[in-house]
């Protein structure tokens, strides 16, 4: 099978996946605002950035960014499980295309879907007093950190959901998101916490996210001194490296096990 075909099947699928949109509006708009009321809650009703140095707002910023990567795990899951209980995804395996095609739409599409919610939440940070102070290729540096996390939660959340395979289970996964999501850096830094706790945290591949963005943005953050805060750039590209090495091999070899 040629890769121009390969490519073409997954470019059809993602059409699918895009096409979506159009037809499911109102899921879209809600991914879109969940994180901008993130924001704004941990911004101007919860946040008071105990410990941390200049403005909250600035430091709140790229922790939401890194959090709204990795809460888009359970709408992944969710299209995947739905599509297996369908039968669609049955249907797709018996027809001539390439078998990779139905993944790699999917992924693309989410990808998509993903920089659009980040611009967004991008353009609300500046409209309350966000801003980065690094170079602009700094800052694509920085969306490029967010988007790469994004791709390793995108398989974490396909393997998951053909391993679950109805959609009723999801909601078991997006309990241990939350806990997971949370404790991080993401908004509040970890010499805030009892030290077993901030020790936990600072390793965190969302922390380690949330942490190289900052200082890509020219943000405000916690004071380093552990190694993982100090090489956190180094552990952001590592991180998500290391979850895609293991997770899309095995949704891949999930995926071909799944029956006619």
């Amino acid at each position: 099978m040629s890769a121009a075909w390969a490519v073409t099947d997954s470019w059809t699928m993602t059409r699918r996946e895009l096409a979506h949109w159009g037809r499911q509006p109102v899921q879209v708009v809600v991914g879109l605002v969940f994180p901008v009321m993130l924001l704004l809650m941990f911004g101007f009703l919860i946040g008071g950035g105990k410990g941390v140095t200049g403005e909250y707002v600035e430091f709140l910023v790229p922790g939401v960014l890194a959090l709204t990567m990795a809460f888009g795990l359970e709408a992944t899951m969710l299209a995947v499980t739905q599509d297996l209980g369908k039968g669609v995804i049955d249907r797709f395996r018996s027809m001539p295309m390439a078998t990779s095609a139905v993944l790699v739409g999917r992924c693309v599409a989410d990808m998509l879907q993903s920089a659009v919610s980040l611009l967004a939440l991008i353009g609300v940070g500046y409209a309350i007093g966000w801003r980065w102070h690094g170079s602009f290729m700094a800052a694509l540096g920085a969306v490029g950190l967010l988007l790469l996390l994004r791709f390793a939660m995108l398989w974490i959340g396909i393997h998951l959901a053909l391993v679950a395979g109805k959609p009723e289970l999801v909601q078991a996964v997006q309990i241990l998101v939350w806990p997971v999501g949370f404790l991080s850096n993401a908004i509040a830094i970890p010499q805030s916490m009892p030290d077993w706790l901030g020790a936990i945290v600072e390793w965190n591949p969302m922390s380690a996210t949330a942490t190289a963005v900052r200082d890509l943005f020219g943000n405000p953050g916690a004071a380093g001194g552990s190694w993982a805060a100090d090489h956190a750039e180094l552990l952001a590209v590592v991180w998500p490296v290391a979850l895609v090495a293991v997770f899309f091999p095995l949704a891949v070899r999930r995926f071909g096990r799944l029956s006619h």
